[in-house]
């Protein structure tokens, strides 16, 4: 287990790296981001950002989505994986706002992880970034920093890395370190080629470590 004042230093390095991290997915309301936040699943936010602009365009509100056909969902996403259950999910997620919470998105968690398609990391994105309530959303990017720099056990799901993160950061830190985190791991450690010759971390990396043994 990292001591306090490694954990400090990782705070302190990526406050120094990324002072402007920030929820890439555009939108202009909590219902966009939701939706955007859905269709984000197993997809990167620059190709999500790419086909929301048609898509609330066309439907602006949760009953213009509720009431859309799901082919003409299909038709503006489908260039997203899993794109026929992600328009079931949005329509399907739109329908309840509307039916349940009067058309406007939830700032419960859980009342919003009872929308189609919407997770606990949903969730917390939402929470966090629409509502300015502290959560620590993990993604792929939290997931795999954590774990190389010994944050997190190799072996956590993302539950368990959810629960060590918040463990070991200030509460009022999460929101911030949420975007921090993904920012390192989309723009620095990258999961194929993280640049660890340039990396502050380097010492404390695992995988960083092996990868520049290989490269002696």
């Amino acid at each position: 287990m990292l001591r306090k004042a490694e954990i400090e230093r990782i705070e302190h390095t990526l406050e120094e790296m990324f002072p402007d991290a920030f929820c890439e997915l555009v939108h202009a309301n909590p219902f966009e981001l939701v939706v955007a936040v859905a269709l984000s699943a197993q997809a990167t936010d620059a190709l999500v950002n790419k086909v929301t602009p048609a898509l609330f365009a066309a439907y602006p509100t949760p009953e213009a989505l509720a009431a859309a056909d799901v082919s003409e969902i299909e038709e503006k996403i489908k260039r997203i994986g899993l794109f026929r259950n992600k328009a079931k999910n949005i329509k399907a997620l739109s329908e309840r706002v509307v039916s349940l919470h009067g058309s406007v998105v939830p700032n419960d968690r859980t009342a919003l992880e009872a929308l189609p398609g919407v997770g606990r990391k949903t969730a917390n994105v939402v929470l966090s970034v629409a509502f300015g309530e502290p959560a620590f959303a993990v993604d792929t990017h939290v997931e795999r920093v954590s774990k190389r720099l010994g944050i997190c056990r190799w072996k956590d799901n993302v539950t368990e890395v959810e629960t060590t993160l918040m463990r070991r950061f200030p509460r009022e830190r999460w929101s911030k370190l949420h975007h921090q985190f993904i920012f390192f791991g989309r723009y620095h450690c990258k999961a194929q080629k993280p640049n660890c010759p340039a990396c502050p971390l380097l010492d404390m990396c695992r995988e960083g470590k092996k990868r520049m043994k290989g490269l002696a």
